[in-house]
């Protein structure tokens, strides 16, 4: 793969991606500046994911903000495949749903597709991957959505809620298209065939228009959704799309529950945090101390300062001068490092613990079929 090649599919993100070429090879919209201000105008608040552009494109958001404007209401969703442990990753769509739930005082459906994880993954029994669906399920939880106004939605468990409007979606969708948008072959199990018609089925569980924040790898799914939403008679789902949290190895991926090296699990003991960082975080840095400063680091290649500017420093001028601190030399990479496993570290503290907290409360959140 040449360096201005790269993948993003639902199951395999590869290479450096240049987000202005994905917008157009998608056909979705950027984020205008339009947009930003009609969203801070109605929520009193500039949030920094959108200032910075960890969210950038969208799928028809504008018609959301203007029917609001008209008094007519919607519905959040998003959702986790559970292959494993929740990474901070998984966590910045679930952040920002959250920040648009308080501000839009709506109704949000959390899908846990443990089916498709185990149609998707060999090596996993339908048991580990509902195991993981519970596991996964706390961290959203954790992050303290309105249990009066949010519902769990586990598909195996949920199946008789979720079957009937699948099939209505399933019955528009034909094998041809699925086959062109995701490559299935002769080989693809019929399981994966359906899923997408599974994943539709919370677009459609109220009669009002969703909003749906999700990483940009997941589109192509959508993509199908709107394309038959009106031959059911429904409204076309609207997405935002944040970009892809990068590996800790750097560069050319995102970071993967499957791989314990270039991930930061919620569960992480502070310990394990400080090593992985120390060990495997991508660095912009120079060789050597000397050199670096002399000459600078680079944070837009650096993974440590990457995931400062995605989630864990909101502060902008304190990031400024991080960045500027790193780029001139007077910052080394031992020490952007040493910021980031504090900070990740102090919000883990907080998150385990209200984890455990919500376990008990789990049942407040699930969907009663």
């Amino acid at each position: 793969m040449s360096s201005d090649e790269f993948v993003v599919t639902p199951w395999h993100v590869e290479g450096d991606i240049d987000y202005d070429k994905l917008i157009k090879q998608f056909g979705t919209q950027k984020i205008s500046n339009e947009i930003l201000i009609k969203l801070q105008k109605i929520t009193g608040e500039d949030h920094f994911m959108l200032r910075r552009g960890v969210f950038f494109s969208h799928r028809d958001l504008n018609l959301i903000l203007d029917n609001h404007e008209k008094g007519k209401e919607f519905f959040l969703y998003t959702g986790r495949g559970p292959s494993g442990h929740t990474h901070i990753g998984h966590l910045v769509p679930w952040v920002f749903a959250k920040w648009l739930q308080d501000k839009f005082n709506v109704n949000m459906y959390f899908q846990l597709t443990d089916d498709e994880k185990f149609f998707s993954k060999q090596e996993l029994s339908l048991k580990q991957t509902s195991n993981f669906a519970l596991e996964n399920a706390l961290d959203f939880m954790a992050l303290g959505f309105d249990p009066k106004k949010t519902k769990i939605i586990i598909d195996t468990k949920n199946i008789k809620t979720l079957y009937p409007i699948a099939a209505e979606v399933a019955k528009k969708i034909n094998f041809s298209n699925t086959k062109a948008v995701f490559g299935f072959t002769n080989e693809t199990n019929i399981g994966m065939i359906f899923y997408t018609s599974l994943q539709s089925a919370p677009c459609f569980i109220e009669d009002k228009p969703v909003l749906i924040p999700l990483g940009v790898d997941q589109d192509p799914h959508f993509r199908i959704t709107r394309d038959i939403a009106q031959k059911i008679n429904r409204v076309k789902p609207a997405l935002i799309h944040n970009i892809m949290i990068p590996s800790l190895l750097g560069p050319g991926g995102k970071m993967s529950a499957s791989d314990e090296k270039s991930t930061i699990y919620t569960t992480d003991s502070p310990e394990q945090v400080k090593k992985k960082i120390n060990k495997y975080a991508f660095s912009g840095g120079q060789p050597d101390i000397d050199e670096h400063r002399k000459i600078g680091g680079n944070p837009d290649i650096d993974v440590s300062y990457q995931y400062l500017r995605i989630f864990f420093e909101p502060d902008d001028d304190k990031l400024k001068k991080i960045y500027e601190d790193y780029k001139s030399g007077k910052m080394l990479t031992g020490e952007l490092k040493g910021i980031l496993i504090e900070k990740i570290n102090k919000f883990l503290s907080v998150h385990q613990e209200k984890r455990e907290q919500v376990r008990k409360n789990l049942d407040d959140y699930m969907m009663k079929d």
